[in-house]
């Protein structure tokens, strides 16, 4: 059955992952690719990142981090049998796997899941992977053990020191750029995360790709919604990205349109809450 739950894993607090029966969206999808996807008739569209598919079986993995109404929705309401109204992809770009070289792949708390198949694949063309996978504290991070067989070397920080390095992302990816000759990084995380990835590559003459996730409806390209400003022009992450040189992205323009309408956001939440209140009353 399409868009069937064949299974649900709690990957942390808030966070977890959904194995999607998907065999079209399976059979094409590229690391750095996305899908939008409806819970039900009435539900808003999202898009989320694949994390990880099989051709093979017809199954896309979605790693999904209850912040909002929809996600919060999806966490508590969407069990393994159940189906998806919609899930429509694959979209956008893939990433440009490089097949030489060293590279580095930056991971900041939920992007741990859009980095592992970039990274998988980068290994499996020839190119030698290092990793950096980073989060608040160890109970946030996901996926190690994935990661470790994605890369050559792996690195992982936190910011309270309860895991790995007690360090931003920023620290180790600095004193790799220092220390040996990289080929291109790949950063995907917070906005926040990604702009100083990018200016520390920018100090090093290293070339950074990152992938960005601003307020998106249709995922085609019609509504505008996504646009960005890459390289002192406008560009839309749906269809021209997700994945842009991060040295071209206005970082503090996209990081006002991340907060743009975060009232409507906290509304939608609040009412979702609420009902559920009254539901269990």
């Amino acid at each position: 059955m399409p868009n069937e739950i064949v299974s649900v894993e709690p990957l942390g607090p808030q966070t977890k992952s959904f194995v999607v029966r998907a065999p079209r969206v399976a059979a094409r999808a590229q690391p750095g690719q996305f899908v939008v996807v409806r819970l039900h008739a009435r539900g808003e569209r999202i898009p989320l990142t694949l994390a990880d598919w099989s051709a093979e079986d017809g199954t896309i993995t979605l790693v999904v981090q209850e912040v909002g109404k929809t996600t919060l929705e999806m966490g508590a309401s969407v069990d393994e049998g159940s189906e998806l109204a919609d899930v429509v992809g694959p979209l956008g770009e893939p990433s440009e796997i490089l097949s030489e070289g060293t590279v580095v792949c930056v991971a900041g708390g939920v992007g741990i899941a859009p980095v592992y198949p970039i990274a998988r694949a980068l290994k499996e063309a020839g190119t030698h992977v290092i990793g950096i996978a980073g989060a608040r504290s160890e109970d946030l991070l996901f996926w190690v053990d994935r990661l470790e067989e994605a890369c050559h070397s792996l690195v992982i920080t936190t910011d309270d020191g309860s895991a790995g390095r007690k360090a931003l992302v920023t620290e180790p990816l600095a004193e790799i750029l220092a220390a040996r000759k990289i080929a291109r990084v790949w950063a995907i995380g917070p906005a926040v995360m990604m702009k100083f990835c990018a200016q520390a590559c920018a100090k090093a003459g290293v070339p950074i790709t990152v992938s960005l996730n601003p307020i998106m409806v249709d995922g085609t390209g019609m509504c505008g919604a996504c646009r960005a400003e890459v390289g002192g022009r406008v560009r839309f992450a749906c269809v021209d990205g997700p994945e842009f040189a991060g040295d071209q992205v206005n970082w503090d323009l996209l990081i006002a349109r991340l907060a743009a309408y975060r009232e409507e956001e906290r509304c939608a939440l609040e009412r979702y809450r609420r009902m559920v209140r009254e539901a269990a009353a």
